[in-house]
């Protein structure tokens, strides 16, 4: 069974919106869709409402039906927020930076042992420390 894989917010849009996503990364994507591996934490559709909100992305019609319309079309499964995610995401090691939905994010992967999909830079090289895996979208 194809492991799981936790899309960070912008590879997410990326995905929703038809854009490129490295080879690799996409191989994982959709052994991880074919398996309902694909996940999406909460925090993903709150960080895309701020965006439409702040006129930062534009989403048609509305931003509450492009969202439903993005996660029939891309096949993720939320991942519940817990408790262990939440209070996990304030713990995280010296270094990571202060952002909450980032936090969040990677909170999840912990919290799933899935592997993270992203382009942030910050993060990736907190993977690297071996604090979770994470793979350049």
């Amino acid at each position: 069974m194809p492991e799981a894989i936790l899309l960070d917010t912008h590879v997410w849009l990326w995905m929703a919106g038809g854009a490129r996503i490295a080879p690799s990364a996409r191989r994982l994507i959709e052994a991880a869709s074919a398996e309902d591996g694909l996940l999406l934490s909460p925090i993903s559709l709150w960080e895309v409402g701020m965006l439409a909100a702040k006129g930062r992305i534009a989403v048609q019609p509305d931003c509450a039906a492009w969202v439903s319309a993005a996660l029939a079309k891309t096949g993720v499964r939320l991942l519940p927020m817990s408790a262990q995610i939440a209070v996990g995401s304030s713990f995280l090691q010296e270094g990571f930076h202060g952002d909450p939905a980032d936090r969040i994010i990677v909170a999840s992967a912990i919290a799933s042992s899935a592997t993270l999909i992203t382009r942030d830079k910050q993060i990736l090289t907190f993977a690297r420390r071996g604090n979770f895996k994470a793979i350049q979208a």
